[in-house]
């Protein structure tokens, strides 16, 4: 990749927000696969918190005093709690916080690392998902594969912000605190042209014997960068299936909300469909969160509507509303999600939160 502006995912996404350009076409894909449900209340969370929940440290030379970024929520042993990734000036490593009511967020600590001696995750590794319920209305408590928990990560080969064609594999732990990593299972160099400029977040969800691996991924031109989702399959964990008709989610046309990024995908269960959560880019836009719905897990048709969108100058999320992530408690919709605001490369990159009931009802914050 060249040096400058265009060199990152980053810098594309700063340098769509310096055209402020208002793309408000409805993003949908070249051809609906199924109808829409009429009532679409249930994947909706309105209301933001509008402040982060989760920040940079301030203490220097940790591994996220740059930024934190990519949230991840689920429950377990009666809390809540959240994997991200820490941006430290030299690479990506996972941290883990906790929290009793979805809003207070107290960190664990660091609980994947990078690894001096390994020349795939010398400088980075992110784990993005750990095996969960993914049920729209569940708590999303974690799932066990032989008595382990399961995560997927996805690594960069060089030191920087996302830089190189990055790989993903699988991590196995007993406590979802200490993780041993397998080899990559997905390559770039094995996939399409669609994919083979490196490999982004992994989402991983189990349907009766099959796992189903979505995940998003480049091309390999340099300034003609796009992002799109596909999705691989596999029964035993070992053996990998890109899914013949990749990518799954594919960029709208010019002035859509997604004509440049179809990424980060985020797939939960509501009755019999498959909801996909994603983000898009517009070619001269800002980055949101929306929504795609399936009959199955290979077709989706997107939602001509803003699940999550940038807020007015001076707010948290002005530049960008991206990287979904659900959950829900006592009958609320939970959507965090990577607030940006600031000019690149002195933004503020933090986590917020948006759900489906005012904040402002007696109940309280994460009643």
């Amino acid at each position: 990749m060249p040096e400058g502006l265009f060199a990152t995912r980053r810098g594309i996404l700063a340098a769509g927000a310096a055209f402020a350009a208002n793309a408000f076409a409805p993003a949908r894909g070249a051809a609906a696969e199924a109808a829409l449900p009429e009532d679409l209340a249930p994947f909706r969370t309105p209301y933001k918190y509008n402040k982060l929940v989760l920040q940079r440290s301030d203490v220097p030379n940790s591994f996220d005093w740059h930024s934190v970024d990519c949230p991840f929520v689920f429950s377990a042993d009666g809390r809540f709690y959240m994997t991200y990734v820490g941006f430290d000036g030299i690479g990506y490593q996972t941290g883990l916080a906790e929290s009793d009511d979805l809003v207070n967020w107290r960190r664990v600590g660091l609980i994947m690392a990078r690894d001096p001696s390994s020349v795939i995750t010398r400088y980075n590794i992110a784990l993005m998902c750990i095996l969960r319920d993914n049920d729209l209305q569940s708590s999303a408590p974690l799932t066990k594969v032989g008595g382990r928990y399961l995560g997927a990560w996805h690594a960069y080969p060089n030191e920087g912000y996302e830089q190189g064609p990055a790989v993903i594999g699988l991590a196995w732990s007993d406590d979802f605190h200490h993780w041993k990593r397998t080899d990559p299972i997905l390559t770039p160099e094995d996939g399409a042209a669609w994919e083979r400029g490196g490999l982004y977040k992994p989402y991983l969800l189990k349907d009766g014997d099959t796992y189903y691996l979505f995940y998003n991924a480049k091309n390999d031109a340099a300034r003609d960068w796009h992002e799109q989702i596909g999705l691989a399959t596999s029964t035993d964990l070992m053996t990998w299936t890109r899914y013949p008709g990749n990518p799954i989610l594919r960029n709208g046309p010019e002035g859509s909300w997604d004509a440049r990024f179809v990424s980060d995908p985020a797939v939960v269960r509501y009755g019999k469909l498959w909801a996909l959560y994603y983000y898009g880019l517009s070619s001269k836009g800002r980055a949101r969160d929306l929504l795609a719905l399936g009959d199955d897990p290979y077709h989706f048709t997107k939602v001509p509507e803003i699940m999550v969108d940038v807020g007015p100058p001076g707010s948290i999320d002005e530049d960008y509303a991206h990287k979904p992530s659900l959950i829900s408690h006592r009958g609320d919709l939970y959507h965090f999600y990577c607030a940006v605001s600031g000019k690149w490369p002195n933004d503020m990159r933090g986590i917020s939160v948006a759900r489906s009931r005012p904040w402002n009802e007696a109940a309280g914050a994460g009643r």
